[in-house]
């Protein structure tokens, strides 16, 4: 009996971990992200990622003019469901190579001992999907 019962609750814990990752996000959201980490990430958006992925996340940046194959575009529908927060994730702190995208995209290697405020860059990318 107690090994049946150990069964259920780990095939429950499986269920309920695959709800939380199938409602947007690898910490189902309740992982909170502090205003300072928000900060920073918007901070790091502006410096950084709006340079060629634009300011409103359509790919349309100053510096995407020049690059082949061009940044991607965030309001992208098809794109947001095929991609999962962890693949998100791993392309900002590695870079596009990382996740098999182009090389051209940087890593942010200083982001590493950052997770708060990946997590927020993650949430903004999922953010300009909803728009």
């Amino acid at each position: 009996m107690k090994r049946m019962s150990k069964t259920v609750l780990g095939a429950g814990a499986v269920l309920a971990l695959a709800a939380a990752v199938s409602c947007g996000g690898g910490d189902g959201g309740s992982t909170a992200i502090s205003p300072e980490a928000r900060a920073e990430a918007e901070k790091l958006f502006a410096t950084k990622c709006a340079a060629c992925h634009g300011v409103n996340g359509d790919g349309t940046g100053p510096g995407a003019a020049g690059l082949n194959p061009k940044p991607r575009n965030y309001h992208d529908k098809a794109w947001q469901a095929s991609t999962t927060d962890e693949e998100i994730e791993k392309a900002i702190v590695y870079g596009g190579a990382a996740v098999g995208k182009s090389p051209q995209m940087a890593s942010n290697p200083e982001l590493q001992s950052k997770p708060e405020v990946v997590r927020a860059l993650r949430e903004k990318v999922r953010e300009f999907g909803r728009k």
